[in-house]
C-alpha cells in the first residue's frame, strides 16, 4: 500500500478575507479523502505569524465553532507545535503537497504561489501569474478584452487621484449607480454599490482603505452566474449556477453569514445561453493562464440577455454556503472527489514543470 500523502492546508493569512479562509480550510479538513492523505493545518495569523501543530489548531477552535476539529487531531501528524515568523524545519519534512486555502492579499494574488515555487513544492491552485492576474481586476480586465470577452464599463483609479477627480470621471463616464472595489480583493469586502455623489465619496474612502488601486463599474441590472472551472491543460467548466442574493446584491454578508441567499443550479437559463457562459469561462480561464481552478463570475443583462464577464477568482471560497464546490457537486462531482482532483491537479503541473530544463 503505497504512503498517504501528508497535505499542508495553509489558512488565515493577511487579508480583509482572514476569516472566510478560516471557514474554507475547516471544510477541506472535514470533507478530506482520509484514505489518501494526512491532513497537516498551518495558520498565518492576521499579523503574518505561521501557526503549526497545536498552535494552528488552537488558532482554528478559538475563531470557530467548528467541534470535528478535535477528531482530527489523531489524523494529523505529529509535529512540534511552533508559532514564528518564518515555517520550521518540520515543515519540509512532513509535506508532500500544499492546499493554500487562502483568499484575497498575501494568499491568492500569486505571493505564497512564488514562496512554494522557490521552495520546490507542488501546491494545488494557480500558479504565480495566474494567481496575480486573477487578483488584480483591473488587469485581469484587460486581458478579458483581448480574449474578446464582452463586459460592463469600468474605470480604474490609482491612489494619486483625488475623490473629487474620481467623482467627475464617474459622474461623466458611469453615471449612477456604481460600484466601487478594491481592485485586489475578493469576497466583496471593501466593495460598495453608489447611487448618489455623497454614496461614492463613502464607497471610494472604503475601498481605499483596502487597496491603492480601486475599480469603479457601471451597474448592470440582471442576474448573476457563476461557473466553476476545474483542470490544467484541459479544463473544464461547471453546470452554471444563478446567486439570488439575500441582500439588494450578493455582498459579505449574503456570502458567509446570513446563508439565505438561495443557489439555483443550474440557473434557469435557455440551454444555449448555458453553453455559450461554459465557453466563455474555459476563455476567461486560458487568458490568464489558469489552473487547477477557479470560478468564473458573469452578468445576465435583463433587457437583452448580453453575457458580461465580471471577474475570475482562482481560490474560490470552499464554505458550506460557497458556489464552487456546490456547482461541481451538481455537475456530478462530489466535494471530497473534487478536493482530491485538485490535489493530483497540483501534484501534476509540478511534475509537467520538472521535465521543463532549466540550463543550456
Amino acid at each position: 500500500m503505497s504512503k498517504q500523502k501528508v497535505v499542508a492546508i495553509i489558512f488565515g493569512g493577511k487579508s480583509g478575507e482572514h476569516d472566510v479562509s478560516l471557514l474554507s480550510a475547516s471544510s477541506v479538513l472535514k470533507a478530506i479523502d482520509q484514505s489518501k492523505y494526512t491532513p497537516l493545518p498551518v495558520g498565518i495569523s492576521p499579523s503574518g505569524e505561521w501557526l503549526l501543530g497545536e498552535e494552528a489548531f488552537s488558532y482554528l477552535q478559538k475563531h470557530l465553532d467548528v467541534p470535528f476539529l478535535d477528531q482530527l487531531k489523531h489524523l494529523v501528524p505529529e509535529v512540534e507545535s511552533y508559532r514564528g515568523n518564518v515555517l520550521p524545519a518540520s515543515f519540509y519534512e512532513y509535506v508532500d503537497v500544499v492546499f493554500p486555502v487562502l483568499h484575497g492579499t498575501y494568499g491568492e494574488d500569486g505571493t505564497i504561489q512564488g514562496m512554494l515555487e522557490m521552495l520546490h513544492l507542488p501546491y494545488v491552485g494557480a500558479g504565480v501569474l495566474a494567481s496575480a492576474v486573477g487578483m488584480d481586476k483591473a488587469i485581469s480586465k484587460v486581458l478579458f478584452q483581448d480574449a474578446g470577452l464582452p463586459q460592463a464599463k469600468y474605470l480604474v483609479f490609482l491612489f494619486a487621484e483625488s475623490t473629487e477627480e474620481i467623482i467627475q470621471k464617474v459622474e461623466h463616464q458611469l453615471g449612477y449607480p456604481c460600484f466601487v472595489k478594491p481592485a485586489n480583493l475578493g469576497s466583496s469586502v471593501g466593495i460598495s454599490k453608489a447611487d448618489s455623489k455623497e454614496a461614492l465619496e463613502e464607497a471610494i474612502a472604503t475601498a481605499r482603505a483596502y487597496d491603492r488601486k480601486i475599480v469603479i463599474e457601471e451597474f448592470v441590472p440582471g442576474r448573476e452566474i457563476e461557473v466553476a472551472v476545474l483542470g490544467n491543460e484541459h479544463p473544464r467548466a461547471s453546470l452554471p449556477g444563478e446567486i439570488i442574493s439575500s441582500n439588494e446584491y450578493y455582498d459579505y454578508e449574503a456570502k458567509y453569514i446570513s446563508g439565505t441567499s438561495k443557489l439555483q443550479i443550474p440557473a434557469q437559463l435557455p440551454e444555449t445561453t448555458l453553453e455559450q457562459i461554459r465557453e466563455m469561462a474555459v476563455t476567461a480561464y486560458q487568458a490568464i493562464n489558469g489552473s487547477g481552478l477557479s470560478r468564473v463570475d458573469f452578468f445576465v443583462r435583463e433587457d437583452d440577455g448580453q453575457i458580461l464577464i465580471n471577474e475570475i477568482n482562482t481560490m474560490p471560497g470552499f464554505t458550506a454556503y460557497s458556489m464552487y464546490p456546490k456547482m461541481w457537486e451538481h455537475s456530478g462531482l462530489e466535494y471530497t472527489d473534487l478536493i482530491s482532483e485538485l490535489i493530483q491537479l497540483g501534484i501534476q503541473r509540478f511534475s509537467l514543470k520538472e521535465a521543463l530544463r532549466t540550463t543550456r
